[in-house]
């Protein structure tokens, strides 16, 4: 699938680093320069496909905007200004494209789909979701920030 959000020009300046601050006030920025805008012009310039980039950018906005525990939002960037999650991108995309796309249908591990009626169920969550936390855990230590590829996933 080809992503429709704007790539980064190879000639512009390489944007700073992005600041995440829980408590940074949202309602000060302007459309477009909101911290995870930042993020994702950041994780553009480090090399990240675009299409998973976007995807960083929408975690760590629900990981905020949605006031998802506190733990949960340091392994979605608000920690380390979003080190470990691009790291983690960089080296293991298709595992960050599953862990993340499971965070956000859980809205931040709070509930997921049962299987046998079909529903949303808060406080439900189905053994590939608790999964995918201990996925994300792993490659947002500080040891794990090493781009060498691993095969420590290569049976998911």
């Amino acid at each position: 699938m080809q992503s429709r959000l704007t790539p980064f020009p190879k000639n512009a300046a390489l944007p700073p680093k992005p600041k995440l601050n829980p408590r940074f006030d949202v309602c000060a920025c302007t459309f477009g320069h909101y911290p995870w805008d930042g993020w994702h012009a950041w994780a553009l310039a480090q090399g990240l496909e675009a299409e998973l980039a976007g995807q960083g950018r929408l975690l760590i906005r629900e990981a905020f905007n949605h006031g998802w525990e506190p733990w949960l939002q340091s392994l979605c960037g608000w920690a380390d200004d979003g080190a470990a999650l691009l790291a983690f991108a960089l080296r293991a995309p298709k595992q960050a494209r599953w862990c993340w796309s499971r965070l956000m249908e859980t809205d931040g591990l709070r509930g997921d789909y049962h299987p046998t009626t079909g529903e949303w169920t808060w406080g439900y969550l189905r053994l590939d979701v608790r999964r995918a936390l201990s996925t994300l855990h792993r490659f947002s230590q500080p040891s794990t920030l090493n781009p060498q590829p691993t095969d420590a996933l290569a049976h998911s």
